[in-house]
């Protein structure tokens, strides 16, 4: 069954109580059913706090990334870790994206369970239990296609005997994974470990080398020219592991890498991947672009570097109200930890809707989030603002994968109509 088959079923789950923000008149309503009515944000019955998806600002990245990596000749397998949305990744995959990349094993088996053909796992793969599923998965179905890291002989053999004693017989394709560095996250972090990891594969029955990858975001004290000589070094890596043979079962060579700080890099340097022995897939795998932010990732895309090659919009709103003003110069908000991200920096205040006439105004200097409590934002505000309890308060985010997985149902507006609904699962 095709992936736009199966997340049509998701319109028939019941709205009920287990999804925050929705409107408590709705229970008994699936969300197809609620979707249709096209409930205004404001006056539709929304409890506070929502988090809400800008429909216009989705469409707009979706296209930016598709068309920078046409141009600079790239595949694409965004990260779905960011938003872990099979509604999403349909959109992605309409978008022409390769694939859709995945972190851990239960994120994989989501993608399957709602028809994801193929996958990238951007990380070691060495649970038992979850190489048994994967193979499974591969014997059961000749179309599916899963690409996991490798970074140690002891991982291969770890993964050579759950698949032996699992019998499975389609082989898993595996990339060696360059570190970032001395000092960085997973990886091998020399040539001379990478080819004995690549030997060890080579050793087994179970497991193809199709190429190498790695996540440039991982340099350390990252700097244009540190992330390219990483990069060079990649593409060093899949030359000299060609040179060697490695790749001799692989259909094509795939080298991966790709966040969402450093793809103009990625793009410049994969521009320069020598013919090697196999066609050569050159993997883009960004994925916080989906919904992008007002702050971290607003600060470091390469969109800025360059700008003629296109822009990304924030798509996120997370609307609270104000339930306390007990002091002059505070208000409290009814959002808080539990609701926003705060690992990348405090939610800031992006509108306020007054209560009273429903005016929608920028909010003045001196308004803003000072700290988080579980349930509450703490704002700070001159005295001379006149925000009111019960006014809708809108609050931006930084960090688009700490926002996602605090909400498993999120309303998408055009406008302030809610046009539908984005199921995620964490």
């Amino acid at each position: 069954m095709e992936i736009d088959e199966r997340i049509a079923g998701l319109d028939r789950e019941p709205v009920g109580h287990r999804f925050k923000g929705m409107p408590f008149d709705a229970a008994g309503l699936t969300v197809g059913e609620l979707a249709a009515q096209q409930r205004d944000l404001f006056d539709g019955g929304f409890a506070t706090p929502v988090l809400v998806l800008s429909e216009e600002a989705l469409e707009h990245n979706l296209a930016a990334l598709e068309h920078f990596a046409d141009a600079h000749g790239l595949s694409f397998a965004p990260h779905g870790k960011t938003s872990m949305a099979p509604q999403l990744f349909a959109r992605q995959l309409a978008r022409g994206a390769w694939g859709i990349t995945l972190a851990v094993p239960h994120q994989v088996r989501v993608g399957r369970e709602f028809g994801v053909r193929r996958i990238f796992l951007a990380n070691e793969l060495v649970d038992a239990a979850a190489l048994r599923w994967a193979g499974g998965e591969l014997d059961a179905d000749p179309s599916f296609e899963l690409i996991t890291y490798v970074d140690s002989v002891r991982g291969v053999e770890l993964m050579d005997a759950a698949l032996r004693a699992a019998g499975t017989r389609r082989p898993l394709d595996v990339v060696v994974e360059l570190g970032g560095g001395e000092g960085a996250r997973t990886g091998v972090r020399t040539e001379e470990e990478a080819a004995a990891v690549a030997e060890a594969v080579a050793g087994t029955g179970t497991l193809r080398l199709v190429g190498v990858a790695g996540y440039e975001g991982e340099v350390p004290n990252a700097s244009p020219e540190r992330v390219r000589a990483w990069l060079r070094r990649l593409v060093g890596l899949a030359a000299a592991l060609d040179e060697a043979g490695r790749f001799a079962k692989a259909d094509e060579i795939v080298v991966s890498a790709g966040g969402s700080a450093w793809f103009d890099a990625v793009a410049d340097v994969f521009a320069d991947v020598p013919e090697l022995s196999r066609p050569v897939r050159k993997l883009l795998r960004s994925g916080a672009y989906v919904s992008h932010d007002d702050d971290h990732y607003r600060r470091i895309t390469p969109f800025n570097r360059v700008p003629e090659q296109g822009t990304l919009e924030p798509a996120f709103r997370l609307w609270t109200q104000v339930v306390s003003r007990p002091e002059p110069g505070q208000a409290f908000l009814n959002a808080g930890k539990r609701d926003a991200p705060f690992d990348l920096g405090l939610p800031q205040v992006a509108a306020i809707r007054s209560a009273r006439t429903g005016e929608v105004r920028t909010p003045g200097d001196g308004v803003q989030v000072a700290r988080l409590s579980d349930q509450h934002a703490w704002l700070t505000l001159p005295d001379h603002e006149p925000l009111e309890v019960g006014d809708w308060v809108a609050l931006s985010v930084s960090h688009p994968c700490t926002t996602f997985d605090k909400w498993q149902l999120i309303p998408a507006t055009r406008g302030s109509s809610v046009t539908s609904y984005i199921r995620t699962f964490f």
